[in-house]
């Protein structure tokens, strides 16, 4: 198995520096599709090509931080410790930077959910695509660790079918946190709640619990989907990296 940088930055720059409109739409979709019959040629469909000018800053944030080349070592130290994989798979993968600020037609928590626990198109495609969002403060080791987490997801779903359970998507999220070094991995709370939650729920599959689990009440309720859970500073991806790296 083998993963590949595909430099996607000084394209997205051209593109937003390009005034907001038909043409710029058109550009988008020019780029996304390729060569293609309406399919997908290069995976930048988590970039809101009708996005206002904090865009545009925000990518001038991350190539003054230079992502691509902190993605391409990472990519190169993880291929060297894929060396071995039974699976002979390649892989594209280009950041998105994803605009839960001002875009309109992006919902942070579901686009993020489906980013996780919907890559099958993608994978298919042999793409995989790590996430950025507007509202982030980026940092390198921000970026480091997006990088390999998608990396990882992306080798998890290979030899494990699409989660359907509570229980199975947790796994995948422990598998990942197993894997990186986090530069902050304390956790100064109680997680006797949330497991007795998990315990009682491992097995149901109703997506409105597990969203609710992952993400907490606040984004729950602010999609007026239903609660189960009573814990709100608390979120499974957490829980995940407490599990895979206990004290």
């Amino acid at each position: 198995m083998r993963f590949e940088l595909l430099p996607i930055l000084d394209q997205m720059l051209d593109l937003y520096q390009k005034p907001r409109g038909f043409e710029r739409f058109k550009e988008y979709l020019k780029t996304l599709q390729g060569d293609t019959e309406a399919d997908l040629a290069i995976p930048i469909s988590g970039f809101n090509p009708m996005a206002k000018e904090h865009i545009l800053d925000k990518l001038g944030e991350l190539k003054a931080l230079d992502i691509e080349k902190i993605m391409e070592n990472a990519l190169l130290d993880l291929n060297k410790k894929l060396q071995n994989h039974n699976e002979h798979r390649f892989f594209k993968l280009a950041f998105n930077l994803a605009d839960d600020l001002k875009g309109g037609w992006t919902n942070r928590y579901t686009s993020d959910y489906d980013s996780k626990f919907k890559i099958q198109a993608l994978l298919k495609r042999g793409f995989c695509v790590p996430i950025f969002w507007a509202s982030e403060a980026f940092s390198q080791s921000l970026i480091l660790e997006r990088t390999l987490e998608y990396a990882y997801r992306s080798i998890y779903w290979l030899q494990n079918p699409k989660p359907q359970t509570l229980q199975e998507h947790l796994q995948q999220e422990i598998f990942v946190a197993q894997n990186i070094q986090y530069q902050n991995s304390n956790f100064e709370v109680d997680f006797k709640e949330m497991h007795h939650f998990y315990t009682k729920n491992q097995q149901s599959d109703n997506y409105h619990l597990i969203f609710n689990f992952f993400y907490g009440n606040n984004a729950t309720q602010s999609l007026g989907f239903s609660t189960f859970a009573t814990f709100d500073t608390l979120n499974g991806f957490a829980y995940a990296r407490y599990l895979a790296n206990p004290l």
